[in-house]
């Protein structure tokens, strides 16, 4: 499963209504779409399952999304003009993707 993972390349668009974000996922394998106000805390099912409580702030160009749950973990995500990274840290464990502009 890893490896097929790894060869996938998703799609990751951030739109903004108002004051509501929402930030979509799409890849061969599932689409996932979370809406939300910087700041305020929401409920969100993440890709593997499970139910947390996210909360997610805006710093310059770093969204950084904190999840509540059994295992808490940290998602920022660093926009510049040609590229998006995204780093994710549950406990020790860290990942980073960097996806490009299109």
């Amino acid at each position: 499963m890893r490896k097929a993972g790894n060869s996938v390349s998703p799609t990751v668009e951030l739109t903004k209504d108002g004051d509501t974000y929402t930030l979509t996922t799409t890849s061969t394998f599932k689409t996932s779409a979370i809406s939300f106000k910087l700041g305020e805390e929401f409920d969100e099912e993440t890709l593997d399952g499970r139910k947390v409580k996210s909360i997610i702030t805006l710093e310059g160009n770093k969204l950084t999304q904190e999840q509540k749950g059994d295992k808490p973990s940290t998602i920022i995500r660093e926009f510049t003009d040609s590229e998006l990274i995204t780093t994710l840290t549950i406990g020790s464990v860290k990942s980073v993707r960097t996806y490009k502009a299109v």
